[in-house]
């Protein structure tokens, strides 16, 4: 994009699109999903977050997955896939965020994590996680991982 158009997004009042990481946290050994409930709403989503300074986008979902869900495993480099939503904000408006999305091989669940008794989490199919979640472009991501040939 032009600096000519973003100056112009800008003046129209347009916000720049924020990018959060994302982690699907998989069980090797089973295939399922764990899926998390936000800490507003209580709806069904992955651990997410900001990017985080002096850490990789993956190394930054990894780091999310353990704050949030509590669990630790391997992550893969390459993006899973991206979205994009409407992240609401405390002061009511929503912002547009591009979600990166990223796989972690889960080897360890722990009850102990940082926010534990804030979240409840779940493991499901992913074809029944896609059901579960809200975002249409998370909902295909997992609907994607039932296909033979997934990651």
């Amino acid at each position: 994009m032009s600096v000519w158009r973003r100056t112009l997004d800008l003046l129209l009042g347009r916000r720049p699109v924020l990018m959060q990481v994302g982690a699907i946290c998989r069980d090797p050994a089973s295939g399922n999903v764990l899926l998390i409930t936000s800490r507003d709403t209580g709806r069904w989503v992955i651990p997410k977050g900001w990017p985080m300074e002096g850490r990789t986008l993956p190394g930054a979902a990894a780091q999310e997955a353990w704050e949030e869900a509590g669990v630790r495993g391997r992550i893969r480099p390459a993006e899973l896939g991206r979205f994009r939503y409407r992240k609401q904000q405390d002061q009511g408006y929503a912002v547009p965020v591009e979600m990166r999305v990223y796989l972690l091989s889960v080897d360890s669940v722990s009850d102990r994590f940082p926010e534990a008794r804030q979240r409840k989490r779940r493991w499901f199919a992913p074809v029944e996680a896609a059901r579960m979640v809200v975002e249409p472009g998370l909902k295909q991501i997992l609907a994607g991982l039932d296909r033979p040939d997934a990651a």
